[in-house]
């Protein structure tokens, strides 16, 4: 009997039918080959909706036993009642803390075999229920993959092939997986069509393969196919068994989303999901006008700067003709530094821990910016102010491409370091940025010349 031998606060969970507790225990439950039987026994003789979330709530390991333990009729009964309607009610009627406790990682064998008993019109829904976040991979993958064993022939394999393949989508690579679904690699189609029929899969196999875990974020799918040139990527549990598939058409969908989005936060709007003509007038008006009311507090260190300089710009008003060229030519040094960054960041190709090269390429290069500009500043401050504006105009211009180029790169690092998109830190916000830090400069500059 389970009460000989559990504990007093997982006995007491299972008397109390206390699903949400039981789950969140951190109490080890026995060995499985103790109190498997009788789980099976007590799994067996409740009603559909305490089967479900009790066996929701078992340790992964206790559960993965447990179905094993099943015979195949009730093992399918059971898949089949994960995604009934009275139990997606049920869970969907849960607080999310609460559903989180009860679906947590579903054991890998139990997943796959859910993801091919379901409907295509029931898979979004389920793979919600399933408990994976809203962006990760696991929202996307598809049961829809052809998977052979490694001691088959390849002959076998291709019978296989031809009798499953009308029913999958994607029959580009061809999985390798063992007696528990694990993935042990990935091979493809034209491998099997050029090797010999007799010899076994084993012979043609490398065991290297590229993977996404169900967890990963979308957009790491992204990254993977575009930098391995794949059509589908396998997807796996923690435990690496095969749970199903991330298809190129998939990634297209998520790729098309991502830059939306970051079209979005770069113009400083808050993204989206529907189009511009689903969208109603509010629901616009709300997306630009936090942005848009913060950028003028931001704006008003600008303002702050011009009053505090008040006396010099009455001195020589020569130096008000400048200020749009001054603030305007940083900020967009800084929006280009900062756009290359956030692309280079998301694509992969610049990593967090190589800031220092990318600091001292973009020092360099803002000097040589700055510079140039400077001395068309320069000639402009001359004919316009005399040599003094000229050269307080060459000094800034040098000095601010130089620190808003730094600026650029550096917020969507640090941006990034913090868990925040990147994009965010290039059109409005940089600009602004960009802005106070001219005028300062400039204002400083002019002090410092003119003698004032």
């Amino acid at each position: 009997m389970l009460n000989a031998v559990l504990p007093d606060v997982i006995q007491r969970s299972i008397d109390e039918k206390n699903w949400k507790e039981l789950a969140k225990t951190q109490v080890p439950w026995p060995d499985s080959e103790i109190v498997v039987p009788d789980i099976v026994d007590l799994l067996l003789n409740l009603d559909k909706r305490d089967r479900v979330l009790f066996f929701r709530a078992l340790p992964n390991d206790l559960a993965t036993d447990v179905l094993a333990s099943l015979d195949s009729e009730t093992t399918d009964k059971l898949l089949i009642e994960l995604t009934d309607h009275e139990t997606r009610t049920l869970l969907a009627n849960l607080s999310p803390d609460d559903r989180t406790y009860l679906l947590g990682e579903l054991p890998g064998q139990v997943t796959q075999r859910l993801l091919n008993l379901l409907s295509p019109e029931d898979l979004r829904e389920a793979r919600s229920l399933l408990g994976y976040p809203e962006d990760s991979v696991g929202r996307l993958m598809t049961p829809d993959y052809v998977a052979v064993r490694r001691e088959w022939t390849i002959q076998g394999a291709l019978d296989h092939i031809r009798r499953t393949a009308d029913e999958r989508d994607t029959v580009t690579m061809v999985y390798v997986v063992d007696a528990w679904w694990k993935l042990i690699d990935a091979l493809p189609l034209h491998q099997f069509v050029l090797a010999d029929p007799t010899v076994t899969v084993d012979s043609i196999m490398d065991n290297s393969f590229i993977s996404l875990n169900a967890t990963d974020d979308r957009e790491e799918a992204v990254r993977l196919m575009r930098r391995y040139n794949r059509l589908a990527l396998p997807v796996l549990d923690t435990r690496g068994v095969l749970l199903g598939i991330v298809t190129f058409d998939d990634v297209l969908e998520v790729a098309e989303e991502e830059t939306t989005e970051d079209f979005h936060k770069s113009a400083g709007v808050m993204p989206m999901r529907g189009g511009y003509w689903e969208t109603g007038r509010m629901i616009l008006f709300r997306s630009r006008i936090g942005w848009l009311a913060g950028l003028v507090l931001v704006n008003l260190i600008s303002s702050g700067v011009i009053a505090a300089y008040e006396e010099t710009l009455a001195a020589f008003v020569a130096l008000a003709f400048f200020i749009p060229l001054i603030i305007d030519t940083g900020g967009n040094a800084g929006s280009q530094s900062a756009t290359m960054m956030i692309r280079s960041i998301s694509t992969g190709e610049v990593k967090l821990n190589q800031w220092m090269r990318v600091f001292l390429k973009e020092l360099v290069i803002g000097a040589f910016i700055g510079v140039t500009l400077g001395l068309m500043g320069l000639a402009l401050g001359t004919f316009r102010g005399g040599v003094l504006i000229g050269l307080v105009v060459f000094c800034t211009m040098a000095t601010i491409l130089v620190l808003t180029n730094l600026i650029g790169m550096a917020l969507p690092f640090l941006l990034t370091k913090v868990g925040l998109d990147p994009a965010i830190a290039s059109g409005p916000l940089i600009t602004s940025v960009a802005d106070a830090v001219g005028l300062i400069v400039y204002f400083s500059f002019a002090t410092m010349i003119l003698g004032l």
